[in-house]
């Protein structure tokens, strides 16, 4: 019975992992509102009814994609950091937003994240999904910045929601740019200014 469960619950999550990918690839290419979940169980080779197992209603599925999307981001953020090796944790945190920014240039992002994402979910819940995701990476650069002497000592959460708002304010105005290579470079120096700002020399350390 276990190994029946078990086994179940096992094709569950394959069709379900399925319908994700299908969609998120459908809704980066056409768009949310172009795009019916006939297409997509077509696309994962799932039946309709299948999909609505998964997912009671398309804007489920659509949240589901995000959460799918932002986890992606994450993990693209935090490998470009691991990859930089920079000594400095301000130097890392710049890494770290620039990688941000760079991601959300892709036409997959742009759409599902920036365009359709707070149309579709409303902007609250679009919030709530994007900081669950992401506000964990600023807070732990900025707490390191601090714990090192380089940034002052200061309330880790307001700080990392005003750059969070910041990179948010940068992805949105890329994803209307008419000359998307220009505009990010402009931001690029941008937020290197802003990152920088925050940053102090440490103290020297006490001679015993």
């Amino acid at each position: 019975m276990n190994a029946d469960r078990r086994t179940q619950a096992e094709r569950s999550a394959s069709t379900r992992g399925a319908v994700i990918r299908a969609a998120r690839e459908l809704f980066g290419r056409h768009g949310y509102g172009a795009v019916s979940t006939v297409a997509v169980a077509e696309a994962a080779g799932v039946s309709r009814g299948a999909l609505y197992h998964q997912f009671g209603e398309k804007r489920d599925l659509f949240e589901a994609v995000f959460e799918d999307l932002e986890r992606s981001l994450v993990e693209v953020i935090g490998t470009a950091v691991a990859e930089a090796r920079a000594a400095d944790p301000v130097a890392g945190l710049i890494v770290g937003c620039l990688a941000w920014l760079q991601a959300s240039t892709a036409p997959e992002v742009q759409r599902i994240a920036l365009l359709d994402g707070p149309a579709v979910l409303g902007w609250r819940l679009w919030r709530e999904i994007e900081l669950r995701h992401t506000i964990g990476l600023v807070e732990n650069a900025l707490a390191g910045a601090i714990a090192a002497g380089r940034i002052r000592p200061q309330p880790v959460r307001p700080l990392a929601l005003l750059i969070v708002g910041a990179l948010d304010e940068a992805a949105q105005y890329l994803a209307h740019s008419e000359d998307v290579p220009t505009d990010t470079r402009a931001l690029h120096a941008v937020i290197e200014q802003l990152i920088s700002g925050l940053a102090v020399d440490p103290e020297p350390r006490q001679r015993g």
